[in-house]
């Protein structure tokens, strides 16, 4: 050897290209500058071509590697090309060139002759084959002997560089412990040795590793804390990027990885490899947004680059959205279940967790030709993973066993398979504490629910009831409380200020690109916070469902009815007289056109315009539950409609104009609320600005309670809002309502200082007993997920508040602040908003403004 690089060795000189990537380049210009030595030139050109590398630059950094290898070869020293051969292999590999970096590679290896370069080169030859090719086995021989070395030699930093490679190879094949311990270990080493950029990596990977154990709150994390330390390096890797969109797919989420894996396509500096893995992400996502040919352009895009970098495992996966969506957009035959088949085979030979939705795909093709045998076979197939350990895995399985049963005509088999697929889903919706993630990932048993429900039928109807309650109960699981986050509160804070500049600039007519940009980067950052929120990591309240005979005993002179749909029927159970009784309603479609035509009436009549109340009454009550009248006991009625029909305005029926009535998401919910008991604080009073009435009702209902809090005038803000009704009895708002039907956890009541979202309802620590919304449209709900619905009124429910008054149509003021103060009275004297509001139903009986005014309202509830 010759004179060593200047201030320093080779050795630090290379580890220096990858932890300061700034500081390596400067010195290796110097070294090229006072050197004409081959030796020393070779380090110099290593060291430009890894920080090129690691910018994405593949063709400048394969220059610099050309040099590096013909200098090295000069200076006689075959440790040296040894080295270079090395970075230059997986350099080229991950440009896309398996067959040659491979080659470079084997050459590595073959030509070390110094145990620390040997191990080094096996180290990258193992990434190579196990990160990139997917070649497991071999790339294992190779991490196990480059471990040994590094080992041997006390190398600490490859010692954690080839752990850290190892953890993924440990993830490809299912080893999800031994991934974390060896991941723990490099991060351990990597800190000790001040590899800060490695150590960040290790963090990284970590958030893989949670995505893995399927604990997706704790992966976003993760890449948050990731994301921010790679910006003391500049921008983070698009690995990270890569990373993110697995995670958006499985929580649900595929417009934002569509968005992400797109921002990052359009990145200048991408190596080839992560340029068609993104194409797989978004072709992923484009699938499971419902854009079939889109999904089939991506997916086609990334299998031709995955075949031309020979990367088998990775070509399979493309190959397998490209079948998905030739299948979705009308293609059938035998050759697709064929080919399905193969794929299946092929995924699962590489132990990929994409096998059993390969099989599932080849058995709905061959089911799509008759070939009805063939497809129950590839379902068994499918079936063999129930006991995976992703829950989601094991979901996909179940759904697969179900759909062998439905074929042999085995009922029983069908729902014990539905019941466990949908236990799966508890199990992974259980990790997630948000309420939009958790509503997002309900979508994966929509299937199941539908294939027990259409089995369930044809039998009793205390199981037709039992199936309903128990898909309900998956998706009207209790919230989970967010710990106290001051950032998240903060960007609350700040989306209130933002909201009234907005309003302020609107009202001078003045520009408002700026800050509606920064709303929406607002409203961005606050949905990625909740995300970070964990679940409970248990078993959910929707796995026992309801007990029915529990239900029957409880309703006693009360009628239930749970409204379902099925196969685009309507259909009623009703719970009366101790018997359940199900009957075929009629149309879906209609019944949601009935309660469209009758709010539309109710609007009409809020803006003082002749309207037929009675007439839409009527049609709303025959396409609702006209066959089942007959069934309906004298008491009050508790119905638990479909998504669909949430906005009924049940009150406008004529057959319930005088009895109690209340809706309920759920026959459990409701037995959860009447549960509820009185709290020791009274009533919380708020009028918020802009009021035409200027919140009438509140100085009247005020003056009943002379003890009640009173917040208006200026002292209306969220903040004291807030502390005010955590653990009320009652809680009355006037004041504007904002439904955002594009993100309705964003839906809102205005305070003097700003909007109070549903996000902010989420602060409570213990939700208010009753709440009355005198706003207009203050319980029109969003569909989300499989049915879930998301607003203001369901947020309040599943944190614990018994009942509530809402509308779901827009309402006269003056006739809103009368009703208002009668719905006080009435509290007054019974404890029990259905019956309140049949007798205000019955006190504006005659006034058309008043009568639509009070069917607008619908108790929630008890």
């Amino acid at each position: 050897m010759t004179e060593a690089p200047v201030g320093t060795d080779a050795a630090e000189l290379l580890r220096l290209a990858v932890a300061e990537p700034d500081l390596a380049w400067s010195l290796a210009r110097e070294l090229l500058e006072r050197t004409t030595d081959p030796w020393a030139l070779s380090v110099a050109h290593h060291v430009r071509g890894l920080v090129l590398r690691e910018q994405g630059r593949m063709v400048e950094a394969g220059r610099e590697l050309r040099s590096a290898a013909s200098v090295a070869r000069r200076s006689g020293d075959p440790d040296r090309l040894a080295d270079v051969n090395a970075t230059w292999g997986a350099t080229l590999v991950m440009d896309g060139h398996a067959r040659a970096g491979l080659a470079r590679l084997d050459l590595a290896v073959g030509g070390a002759r110094d145990l620390r370069v040997r191990s080094t080169a096996r180290a990258r030859r193992g990434y190579v084959l196990s990160v990139i090719l997917g070649r497991h086995r071999e790339a294992l021989v190779d991490l196990r002997g480059a471990l040994r070395g590094a080992r041997r030699l006390g190398d600490r930093v490859w010692e954690a560089r080839t752990l850290e490679i190892l953890s993924v190879l440990y993830l490809e094949t299912g080893n999800v412990d031994e991934a974390e311990r060896a991941l723990t270990e490099a991060r351990r080493i990597f800190e000790a040795e001040g590899q800060a950029l490695e150590a960040v990596q290790a963090v990284h990977d970590q958030g893989y590793v949670a995505f893995c154990r399927g604990d997706l709150p704790r992966a976003l994390r993760l890449y948050d804390d990731a994301e921010r330390a790679y910006a003391h390096w500049g921008e983070a890797p698009v690995e990270l990027g890569q990373d993110r969109c697995k995670v958006l797919l499985a929580a649900g989420l595929p417009d934002e990885a569509c968005s992400t894996a797109r921002d990052l396509l359009s990145r200048e500096r991408v190596h080839q490899v992560n340029r068609a893995e993104l194409q797989l992400y978004l072709a992923f996502a484009e699938l499971a947004r419902g854009e079939a040919h889109a999904a089939l352009a991506a997916a086609r895009v990334a299998r031709d680059s995955f075949l031309r970098q020979r990367r088998e495992v990775a070509t399979a996966r493309a190959e397998l959205v490209v079948l998905s969506a030739r299948r979705r957009t009308g293609a059938k035959g035998l050759a697709l279940a064929r080919a399905a088949g193969k794929l299946a085979q092929r995924l699962e030979a590489a132990r990929s967790e994409d096998a059993p939705v390969a099989w599932l795909l080849a058995g709905r093709a061959a089911s799509d030709t008759g070939q009805v045998e063939a497809a129950t076979r590839l379902w068994a197939t499918a079936a063999r993973y129930r006991s995976d350990p992703s829950s989601q895995v094991r979901a996909t399985a179940w759904l697969a066993e179900a759909l062998v049963r439905d074929a042999r005509q085995d009922v029983r088999g069908v729902w014990h398979a539905c019941r466990r697929g949908l236990d799966a889903l508890d199990d992974h919706r259980a990790t997630l504490g948000s309420t939009e993630l958790r509503s997002l990932a309900s979508l994966q048993g929509d299937e199941l629910a539908r294939v027990a429900q259409k089995h369930a039928v044809g039998s009793t109807p205390r199981r037709q009831l039992w199936w309903s309650e128990r898909w309900r109960g998956t998706l009207a699981q209790p919230s989970t409380r967010p710990p106290r986050d001051r950032e998240l509160a903060g960007l609350l804070a700040a989306l209130r200020a933002n909201d009234r500049r907005l309003a302020e600039g609107r009202n001078e007519d003045e520009p408002t690109a700026m800050l509606e940009r920064e709303r929406a980067r607002l409203e961005k950052a606050i949905l990625q916070r909740n995300r970070l929120m964990g679940g409970t990591n248990g078993t959910t309240p929707g796995r026992s469902s309801v007990d029915v005979g529990r239900l029957v005993d409880e309703v006693g002179d009360t009628t239930f009815v749970e409204l379902l749909e099925i196969d685009g029927r309507l259909r009623a159970i009703v719970v009366s007289g101790h018997r359940v009784r199900a009957h075929d309603v009629g149309s879906a479609a209609e019944a949601a056109k009935a309660v469209a035509s009758a709010r539309f009436v109710l609007r009409q009549a809020a803006r003082g315009r002749p309207v037929r109340l009675a007439e839409a009454g009527k049609q709303l009550q025959t396409a609702l539950i006209g066959p089942v009248l007959a069934h309906f006991g004298s008491g009050p009625v508790v119905v638990s409609p479909t998504a669909a029909l949430h906005a009924t305005p049940w009150g406008l029926l004529p057959a319930l104009a005088g009895v109690p009535v209340t809706v309920v998401p759920t026959a459990s919910a409701w037995l959860r609320a009447r549960g509820s008991r009185a709290r020791r604080r009274g009533r919380v009073l708020v009028a918020g600005p802009g009021l035409e009435s200027g919140g009438a009702e509140v100085p009247l209902v005020a003056a009943q309670h002379p003890d009640a809090v009173v917040l208006r005038d200026g002292s209306a803000t969220v903040e004291k809002c807030l502390r005010a009704m955590d653990g009320a009895e009652l809680v009355h708002m006037a004041a504007h309502g904002r439904f955002r039907a594009d993100n309705p956890l964003f839906s809102a009541l205005e305070l003097d200082d700003g909007p109070l979202t549903v996000h902010d309802f989420e602060r409570l620590r213990r939700a208010p007993r009753r709440f009355v919304l005198s706003a207009c449209d203050s319980g029109v709900l969003v569909s989300v997920g499989a049915h879930e619905l998301l607003g203001l009124a369901t947020a309040l429910m599943s944190m614990g508040t018994a009942g509530i008054l809402s509308s779901v149509a827009p309402v006269n003021d003056a006739a809103t602040a009368e009703l208002m103060v009668e719905v006080h009275r009435g509290l007054d004297e019974v404890d029990d908003l259905g019956i309140v509001m049949q007798r205000v139903r019955e006190r504006a009986s005659g006034d058309v403004v008043g009568e639509a005014t009070a069917a607008a309202f619908v108790a929630l509830g008890v």
